[in-house]
């Protein structure tokens, strides 16, 4: 058990650690927290607006339309990466804003426009560590983004290429139930319902526009027919 001393020092060293307590150390606390954002797994930070960044998503998925969960992971990393990006400008106004702050008493005997410029130079060379970061990071986070659009690019590609071979072979069926006058009987089911039978007649004229001939000209025969009987 501790004792009455140990017990008083440990409050004694806990106050002495309480964390910064100036303008300039709390921001620059604050700036190490908000270096997850770029790098952890955490997306939402706690000054982020959680209602703009489901939207945010909605509009890359609506942009993208995933189909399994393969591709919506896809869009998803890819609407993350993006928004860390579009939080990289703020980091970088932040940092100069915390070195603002640190420095805002030197080169007092300087003239205004000649002290501000020696202030941001002595802000860069200060924080050039955490600025070069911010860099480096939107150079990967980039680089992620350029990968998962091309594996999500190549993945749905070859998707719509496979499913518009399923349609051109149903197409084909279709076709010959045209040419045989058993469209009566042409079965949706037999394609999974896949397609419907619009799509279906569309691309069937797509690769053979005078499919209906035939038929057009009996039903214009048998229009001329009755209206001699008439």
């Amino acid at each position: 058990m501790a004792t009455e001393a140990q017990i008083a020092a440990n409050q004694k060293n806990a106050q002495l650690s309480t964390g910064p307590t100036s303008q300039t150390g709390k921001a620059k606390s604050s700036l190490n927290a908000v270096k997850t954002g770029l790098t952890g797994r955490t997306v939402l930070l706690p000054s982020d607006d959680a209602a703009l960044y489901e939207a945010h998503v909605a509009e890359f998925m609506r942009v993208w339309q995933p189909v399994d969960d393969n591709e919506r992971n896809l869009v998803q990393s890819l609407a993350d990466t993006e928004w860390r990006l579009l939080r990289i400008p703020a980091l970088e106004m932040g940092i100069y804003a915390i070195g603002r702050l640190e420095f805002a008493g030197e080169f007092a005997n300087e003239d205004e426009a000649t002290r501000k410029h020696l202030v941001e130079a002595k802000v860069f060379l200060a924080y050039r560590k955490d600025l070069n970061n911010l860099s480096i990071q939107e150079s990967r986070l980039r680089r992620q983004r350029e990968k998962d659009t091309q594996t999500l690019n190549e993945i749905q590609g070859e998707r719509k290429r496979q499913a518009q071979k399923r349609l051109t072979q149903a197409a084909k069926l279709y076709m010959l139930a045209v040419q045989e006058d058993t469209r009566d009987q042409f079965n949706l089911g037999d394609f999974g319902f896949e397609f419907t039978l619009e799509q279906i007649e569309v691309r069937a004229l797509e690769l053979r526009p005078d499919l209906f001939a035939a038929y057009e000209r009996e039903q214009a025969e048998l229009a001329r027919n009755r209206k001699k009987i008439a």
